[in-house]
């Protein structure tokens, strides 16, 4: 089970980083320049390439521990990739950047989550097997009226 995760993880990274480097060149290429205010660096391909496979593999990371220790995987991965994903969306509008690149920014995070939390999703169980299969196995009770 775990290394179906990893597995199929890794792969969703590796889409969602190519995909999102394949975004930020498009950005580009229509004028948006990704630059930082701070020294007014653009951000390289590679660098929005980078961080998507760190976060990526970080999202592998909490889905596995997810998947090992939590009676509900696929919702609590859900619930929690959401909200990092919402978190995320501010700070682009925190740095100062122009319109565009914040915009730009914000597209890339929402594809990188796109990829990757409904393939995760799909790889984690809905419930925890064993508590089903006691479930399944107590004899049911039936009330016997007199």
């Amino acid at each position: 089970m775990m290394r179906r995760v990893a597995r199929t993880g890794l792969l969703a990274a590796l889409a969602a980083v190519a995909l999102t480097a394949v975004t930020a060149a498009l950005a580009r290429a229509i004028g948006v320049e990704l630059e930082v205010p701070d020294g007014g660096e653009t951000i390289p391909l590679s660098g929005i390439a980078f961080m998507t496979g760190v976060f990526s593999v970080a999202g592998v990371v909490i889905a596995a521990a997810l998947e090992r220790w939590s009676p509900r995987p696929r919702q609590h991965f859900v619930r929690t990739t959401v909200a990092l994903t919402a978190v995320s969306l501010v700070p682009p509008w925190l740095v100062g950047a122009a319109g565009s690149t914040s915009v730009a920014l914000v597209v890339l995070h929402l594809v990188a989550a796109a990829v990757m939390i409904p393939v995760l999703a799909r790889s984690l169980r809905t419930l925890d097997t064993s508590r089903q299969d006691e479930h399944r196995s107590r004899p049911s009770r039936t009330r016997l009226d007199a």
